[in-house]
């Protein structure tokens, strides 16, 4: 195996999604919870942070392991493993990892360990099996993507309904862009015998389902803020109202390739605003 570069570890681990999910679970114990500076010296959010941020590091390696073929079809170009890093060398980074995430909860509790070891199973199940089936492996995704912001409640032990709010955004958003990713990987999917929705019902009965889905995720979070939380018009339009009006007419018009991949990254920019807006609230 030739030098491993530093760019290489980037795109396996996808390092600035990684990034994305410390920085939401530093502002959301900063912000949510008004803890401010003392985030920065507080060790057990760290170790929180950084087990979380290395099980989310190992479920994308593995995912890229078992969609090499997938992928050569899809991404081409995004390929590591089997051109920059072997196999068997991706299978150690993943399970070493891992091993190190959940050693970190143990850190904390029994209890956030026993969380890391069933996210890394369940990270093993969905690149293994589940991304392959409709909707369930989206589903599971985004789960726990939510989870990662909620596990700050549990951290300090101070239910909040701001983390729970935020929790909510980051599943519905996951969720969503989940499903238009299998929309954009159709080509490859298909050809490899996957059954995501967009293979199962098509392209406009999936549409549909994300319209449902956006719909349900607007009402949800307002509900959640007017009725506990109260964050601030202003910002419910620039942070939420706005986004997701925009997403809607971007979904509406999509149809090629190229725009579900455009698609796909507004969704990342909407949950990078989200984040943002934690230290407005």
């Amino acid at each position: 195996m030739r030098f491993i570069s530093i760019a290489d570890l980037f795109r396996l681990t996808r390092f600035w999604n990684l990034v994305i999910i410390a920085v939401a679970q530093y502002l959301a114990a900063a912000f949510l919870l008004h803890r401010h500076t003392a985030v920065f010296t507080d060790l057990s959010l760290f170790v929180l942070s950084l087990s979380t941020v290395l099980i989310a590091a190992a479920g994308y390696i593995i995912n890229d392991y078992y969609d090499i073929k997938i992928d050569l079809i899809n991404k081409p170009e995004r390929v590591v493993i089997g051109k920059s890093i072997t196999r068997r060398y991706a299978i150690f980074f993943h399970t070493f990892i891992s091993v190190i995430g959940i050693l970190l909860g143990f850190w904390l509790s029994w209890k956030i360990a026993a969380i890391n070891f069933v996210c890394v199973f369940l990270l093993w199940l969905y690149s293994n099996q589940l991304k392959r089936k409709p909707f369930i492996g989206n589903l599971l995704v985004a789960v726990l993507t939510g989870l990662s912001i909620w596990l700050i409640n549990w951290l300090y032990q101070e239910p909040n309904t701001f983390v729970i709010i935020y929790s909510l955004f980051a599943f519905f958003m996951t969720l969503i862009r989940e499903i238009v990713k299998d929309m954009e990987d159709m080509k490859g999917d298909t050809t490899f015998g996957c059954r995501t929705l967009p293979i199962v019902w098509g392209i406009r009965k999936t549409k549909m389902f994300l319209y449902g889905i956006l719909f349900v995720f607007s009402v949800a979070v307002t509900f959640f803020n007017f009725s506990y939380a109260l964050v601030p018009l202003i910002y419910f339009i620039v942070f939420l109202i706005v986004p997701m009006a925009l997403l809607t007419i971007r979904l509406v018009r999509a149809d090629t390739v190229k725009e579900y991949h455009h698609l796909s990254q507004l969704c990342k920019v909407i949950m990078l605003l989200g984040v943002i807006s934690m230290i407005f609230v």
